[in-house]
């Protein structure tokens, strides 16, 4: 007879996994909109750059914000009632937003795609799968969250062509079509997922209780305060790559590629970074992938040429697309499951705000020096306290040299 606990892990583990990740990749192309348009809208508008970049940074902020009370919900009518609400916000504030003006872009972008759209869609997801899987959660969370680097792969070449074919507000409307023809059929195979095994405790290797010495509301804290200074810098080439190209002389083609190159390194990488969380814990990945983040962003300060650009993206997708979904196996790590539904969604909040903030932030710099040298000097600022943030947890971890008993 085998000592090995039982597991709820098995094949449903991996549809739900699988179905999560195709909606993502569906959901997560709405906000590239607006990053690859950023300049054509801007001159449609006639106004600074800043002002467009806001409705990228409103998606970030309303994802975050909208993902605790969503996540509440989800837990009362079921996961697809939630993500069905989601996608037909997220359609409706497409069409919005092609209305004219920057009202209507700000309502379009912050209230319908991100508080209501994806605050209804990522954060619930992430709970959701978190409760299929107790052994490799680590795995399971990264591989649904490249949905958004599917999503950054395959969309903005298409976006940027459909854009100078068609103009943006068509782009936005075929878009919202393809959002709900993409993700309301498949709501029908998310199942509810299982209750944790409850046969006694279960052996977990290298994962957290809890940090010593430091009470739960502190420990959340300081993982939220991390979250939101390491997406300071995130969100910069995230949103600004494709106009920070065109202002050296890089065309708007080879910028989208530029994009994708970045987003697709960080989903060949966010596989490696699951098992690394799989393996020695949440918070130090955290801290391994936001090490390799700060030397890329601050590369990007001197490059100009288009060569050493691609590499670079390539090397910040390399390290960013593991902070995120590590965090989540963070707090799973450190937290019950119960937990789960309202410490992923506020961690989430503080960090998508981090992303609004970086932004916004990086267009207001761009209108006031006519450069992005200064934003990208103020992500690495921002990197830094993120750093001793996390290091200041991962040195008070217990040694990792014995198993550790964990809820599922």
């Amino acid at each position: 007879m085998s000592d090995r606990p039982p597991s709820i892990e098995g094949r449903a583990s991996w549809v739900a996994a699988s179905v999560t990740l195709a909606i993502l990749s569906v959901s997560y192309g709405s906000p590239l909109l607006v990053v690859v348009g950023l300049k054509p809208i801007q001159a449609d508008l006639g106004t600074d750059r800043s002002v467009i970049a806001l409705a990228g940074a409103l998606v970030w902020l309303g994802t975050g914000l909208g993902g605790i009370p969503m996540g509440w919900l989800a837990d009362r009518i079921g996961i697809r009632a939630v993500i069905a609400i989601g996608a037909v916000m997220m359609a409706l504030g497409l069409a919005i937003s092609t209305i004219g003006g920057t009202v209507p872009l700000y309502v379009g972008h912050g209230l319908l795609i991100g508080l209501i759209g994806n605050g209804a869609i990522y954060a619930p997801l992430l709970v959701y799968v978190s409760r299929w899987f107790d052994r490799r959660r680590g795995t399971a969370i990264a591989l649904i969250s490249s949905g958004q680097y599917i999503a950054g792969v395959f969309w903005p070449s298409i976006f940027e062509r459909g854009i100078a074919a068609y103009g943006w507000q068509a782009a936005m409307l075929g878009y919202a079509a393809i959002v709900l023809a993409g993700i309301l059929p498949l709501l029908p195979l998310l199942h509810a997922a299982p209750s944790p095994v409850s046969s006694g405790p279960v052996v977990r290797a290298g994962r957290d209780r809890s940090v010593p010495g430091l009470s739960p509301g502190l420990i959340q804290i300081l993982i939220c305060l991390a979250g939101f200074c390491c997406c300071i810098p995130m969100a910069i080439p995230s949103s600004h790559l494709v106009a920070f190209c065109s202002d050296i002389g890089i065309s708007p083609v080879q910028g989208a590629a530029m994009l994708s190159v970045l987003l697709a390194c960080a989903f060949v990488s966010r596989q490696f970074w699951g098992a690394m969380a799989d393996r020695v814990g949440g918070l130090r990945t955290v801290m391994a992938g936001s090490a390799v983040q700060a030397v890329a962003i601050a590369a990007f300060v001197p490059t100009q040429n288009e060569v050493g650009l691609f590499f670079i993206a390539g090397v910040y997708g390399l390290g960013f697309s593991g902070i995120i979904p590590s965090y989540s196996v963070a707090i799973r790590d450190l937290f019950p499951s119960a937990d789960a539904s309202w410490r992923i969604p506020t961690m989430l909040f503080t960090a998508m705000t981090g992303m609004a903030v970086g932004s916004w932030g990086a267009g207001r710099i761009y209108d006031q020096f006519g450069t992005y040298a200064p934003a990208f000097a103020t992500g690495v600022v921002f990197n830094v306290i993120n750093l001793i943030l996390l290091g200041f947890l991962v040195t008070r971890l217990p040694r990792r040299s014995a198993p550790m008993f964990a809820p599922a």
